[in-house]
């Protein structure tokens, strides 16, 4: 399923998304009282994937479904050191019977009652930028004068895994573009896109359709 999305705002910068999401095995009646834990993919050499995003993400199904337990990143990540470490992290499913076969971490995703991992992987990065502003301090005071513009793109794949059934049970991908302006008469005034914030919105209801009986 594939959906397009576009907002703007008067004191933001336009901004368009689309949204990928394939479902495999997708629970009937909610997650109950088992618990989700986000984590973001950060094995690769040229990028991370943000925290402040899998944080937005955690935040934005639990603020919806309150009902859905959302596991911090930081605190699964230090309950279940150093087996979800960047170098030591399963990257595949197979990899979690293996996984799960290590006694403390067996117990330890017993006591959270995990059922559904989800590992995102991607970034926020700057497209391009153009404009000039200078800016001085005269005999009337200070102040700024130009105009300049950049872009931001969000590129996140969201990977869901079921412990019980020790397999990825649905994918979604979120693209975000949008750009961003700095008039400056006197005082610069920023028109931020917020394209990191959007893609966190469209991740986020995606993930409620899998995982909340209320959607």
């Amino acid at each position: 399923m594939l959906l397009a999305l576009a907002a703007c705002a008067a004191l933001t910068g336009c901004v368009t998304a689309t949204v990928d999401e394939m479902v495999f095995n997708e629970p009937t009646e909610g997650i109950g009282d088992a618990s989700v834990v986000i984590l973001g993919r950060r094995h690769a050499s040229d990028y991370e994937t943000e925290p402040d995003f899998i944080d937005c993400v955690g935040k934005h199904i639990a603020n919806r479904d309150q009902g859905i337990e959302v596991i911090g990143e930081l605190e699964f990540l230090n309950a279940l050191y150093p087996w979800f470490e960047p170098r030591t992290a399963p990257l595949y499913p197979q990899d979690l019977e293996k996984l799960l076969q290590q006694p403390p971490v067996a117990a330890k995703l017993a006591t959270l009652r995990t059922q559904y991992m989800i590992w995102i992987d991607g970034s926020t990065v700057r497209t391009d930028s153009a404009g000039s502003m200078t800016c001085g301090i005269g005999p009337g005071g200070a102040g700024c004068f130009g105009f300049g513009t950049w872009g931001n793109d969000s590129n996140y794949e969201a990977t869901i895994w079921d412990f019980t059934n020790r397999a990825e049970v649905g994918r979604i991908s979120t693209s975000a573009s949008g750009q961003s302006y700095m008039p400056a008469v006197v005082v610069p005034i920023p028109i931020i896109a917020p394209v990191q914030g959007t893609a966190c919105d469209s991740v986020g209801d995606q993930l409620l359709q899998f995982l909340s009986s209320e959607y």
